[in-house]
């Protein structure tokens, strides 16, 4: 089996102009690139085309594999955890196959950062899977997850508060609003932090099927506490008045397909819609009434985050509480986009500068 990798060509079986992590041998703009996103919860991969107003998605892949179930407990990944992702991965590598990949970057964040077992389990997916992924650190994943949504931004706020709310780790950037001077993402960021907290990590410390009024404000607090060092750091006077939340990740796009009562998930309904403070409260605090069932029976939610919903419910309340806004923009984009972004502009085949990488 041939391997797509990181920093090497791809041989054997794919095209010898083609390469992955690496800088591709042709700028053609029908090339097809892919993001891939190994999370602490969820195996995500993007493949696009790029395209006059950016790029064209040509497929796409996500399923919830848990890959850092127990991880809080053991410090290593476990076995079954390691088998669903695995199956997971093989599916990633046919698409990227079937739709002729020529360039990607195949990312692990928080689980495999974490984990003591992850070289075995990486040097396991190069040899079975013949994909070699690439642990990011969090200030990267912060980064491509903040170039990959930051086009949501109200152009006419002062600033932003974008977080992604992930499976393992939350991260958070205060990002102020573009200008003659401030021309990139790396120039707008005023402070960021990646939280040691995330829906399955928070889930396994305090429950998440069966979630009272005083466990859930328990996980709040907990959050709570884990934001003051970014808090501090950011300063009370250095706060813009005029911000807004923006948020990507499972929980907001839930709480948002849950708002609009959609009978069943659509991103194209979800992405870039506006949730005024009132509207996320009375979705949370439906969600807290319902019982564990009803959770697994709403379409928007199901029997693989059923258990899940209120944990990240609960980081997004704390961030809230310590950073009150009238309105939160909800984003379905974000890691996986930042990082097509990315390989696009190094290839001189991205249409525009974007509020990216450099």
């Amino acid at each position: 089996m041939s391997r797509v990798s990181v920093q090497r060509d791809v041989t054997a079986n794919l095209d010898k102009t083609r390469s992955v992590n690496g800088r591709s041998g042709s700028l053609d703009p029908n090339s097809v690139y892919g993001a891939l996103d190994l999370g602490t919860n969820n195996c995500r991969l993007l493949m696009a085309r790029p395209s006059r107003d950016g790029f064209r998605v040509v497929d796409a892949f996500s399923r919830i594999v848990r890959l850092g179930e127990g991880l809080s407990a053991t410090q290593n990944l476990g076995d079954a955890a390691i088998e669903r992702t695995i199956e997971a991965l093989k599916v990633c590598r046919a698409k990227m196959d079937n739709r002729g990949v020529t360039r990607a970057r195949l990312i692990a964040t928080e689980a495999c950062r974490a984990a003591g077992n992850s070289a075995a389990f990486i040097a396991r997916v190069e040899a079975e899977v013949g994909l070699c992924l690439e642990i990011i650190d969090r200030e990267t994943e912060a980064m491509l997850a903040a170039s990959g949504c930051a086009a949501l931004a109200d152009p006419e706020a002062e600033s932003v508060v974008l977080f992604d709310i992930g499976g393992g780790s939350t991260e958070i950037v205060w990002l102020d609003r573009a200008d003659e001077t401030r021309t990139t993402l790396r120039n707008r960021i005023r402070e960021w932090s990646s939280l040691p907290v995330g829906v399955v990590s928070l889930a396994e410390r305090h429950g998440g099927r069966h979630v009272s009024p005083e466990l859930y404000a328990g996980m709040v607090s907990e959050v709570e506490n884990l934001l003051k060092p970014f808090v501090k750091a950011l300063g009370e006077t250095k706060r813009p008045k005029k911000f807004h939340l923006l948020g990507t990740s499972g929980t907001v796009t839930t709480l948002a397909g849950l708002h609009l009562g959609l009978p069943r998930y659509d991103r194209r309904q979800v992405d870039g819609i506006w949730m005024s403070e009132n509207e996320v409260s009375a979705v949370v605090g439906r969600l807290l009434g319902m019982s564990y069932k009803e959770r697994e029976a709403s379409a928007c939610i199901g029997t693989e985050r059923a258990d899940l919903v209120l944990s990240g419910c609960a980081i997004l309340d704390a961030i809230r509480n310590v950073f009150p806004s009238e309105r939160v923009r909800v984003a379905d984009r974000g890691l996986r986009e930042g990082i097509l972004m990315q390989l696009m502009t190094e290839d001189g085949v991205w249409p525009h500068a974007p509020a990216g990488m450099s």
